[in-house]
């Protein structure tokens, strides 16, 4: 594939939304970095290299994401920040330990990622992150306390970002998704009907949308993807 395509590294690729992204991308000519602790699966006929092991919660970590994606690629273009992970705890039952591990896997993995990428980004005065917030970030239902402050934590990430670099033509948003279809929620919430819900390719789409030329204009937004919820 020409050197020309674009390369997107994309986090949390293991999960049903980073398979999601990861095949529209492909499908869209990306070349993809896939990384996550879990070894992510790839049966696309893009150009993209797969990494597990990956722990996004250390810099160090993070930094070598990007020094790969460099060595393999010799280029970088996007970003997507998927890696996080979710709790529903009441506060009466909640613990700090619940708070700090929100804020580990939600908003330190994203912090870190942003972290190691923005020299290259300011360097060729190009670049777009996408990151992946959730609606819960404008306010908290029962019990999503501890992650909607994490994802609270990653909108206002998201939006500083955008405002530290739009003068070098960098751009930072973020989605903000209600509930996934996934086989884990349909679990969860046996009595409810998927229908309502954001399908992972759906989602997929918006992503790809901010992350084209398409939206160029569009920098520091929070984009509701709620479906019917």
């Amino acid at each position: 594939m020409s050197n020309t395509n674009p390369v997107a590294i994309i986090t949390g690729a293991a999960g049903n939304l980073g398979q999601a992204v990861a095949t529209h991308l492909g499908s869209l000519g990306y070349r993809l970095l896939l990384i996550d602790l879990h070894q992510p699966e790839w049966e696309g006929e893009s150009d993209a290299v797969s990494i597990g092991n990956v722990d996004l919660t250390l810099p160090e970590h993070a930094q070598e994401v990007i020094n790969q994606a460099w060595e393999y690629f010799g280029q970088i273009d996007a970003v997507v920040n998927i890696a996080g992970g979710f709790v529903w705890e009441r506060q009466a039952e909640s613990s700090l330990d619940t708070w700090n591990t929100q804020y580990a896997m939600n908003v330190q993995t994203t912090v870190n990622m942003c972290q190691a990428i923005l020299p290259q980004f300011q360097d060729q005065q190009s670049g777009v992150i996408v990151n992946i917030g959730a609606a819960a970030a404008g306010k908290a239902a029962e019990g999503m306390g501890a992650y909607a402050a994490a994802k609270s934590a990653v909108l206002r990430l998201t939006e500083a970002l955008a405002a530290e670099n739009k003068h070098l033509g960098i751009r930072a948003n973020a989605v903000l998704p209600s509930i996934l279809d996934t086989p884990a929620n349909r679990e969860a919430m046996p009595d409810a009907d998927p229908a309502d819900w954001v399908a992972p390719e759906s989602l997929a789409g918006v992503i790809a949308f901010l992350l084209s030329d398409v939206a160029r204009d569009i920098n520091g937004a929070g984009i509701p993807v709620t479906g019917r919820v």
